[in-house]
């Protein structure tokens, strides 16, 4: 998902606007997460995540980070932002018992 999200909307309280937009990109994590993995055993979903004023500025971050970096935006009354959330699917860490076998 890449997306510019407005921050600002003339009848919409800014706080149900933020809670909207968060409640977007959860949504979306669910969505994806629910998506066949090519091997589910040794597999995961993760995601790339990326916010910023605009597309040239974005930075990368964590998801948990990008969602304080919204609210940031907001309480900084900033018109619009740009944020891209992409699933890979990631290798599980191989886990140390399996290691010493």
């Amino acid at each position: 998902m890449k997306k510019i999200f407005q921050l600002q909307h003339e009848k919409h309280h800014p706080d149900r606007v933020i809670d909207s937009i968060k409640n977007e990109l959860r949504k979306y994590l669910k969505r994806e997460r629910k998506k066949k993995l090519p091997n589910s055993k040794t597999m995961y979903w993760d995601f790339d995540c990326r916010f910023g004023v605009n597309q040239e500025d974005a930075k990368a971050m964590s998801f948990d980070d990008a969602l304080k970096a919204l609210d940031k935006a907001s309480a900084d009354k900033l018109e619009s932002c740009y944020i891209e959330v992409m699933a890979k699917a990631v290798n599980k860490p191989i886990k140390e018992e399996e290691e010493a076998e």
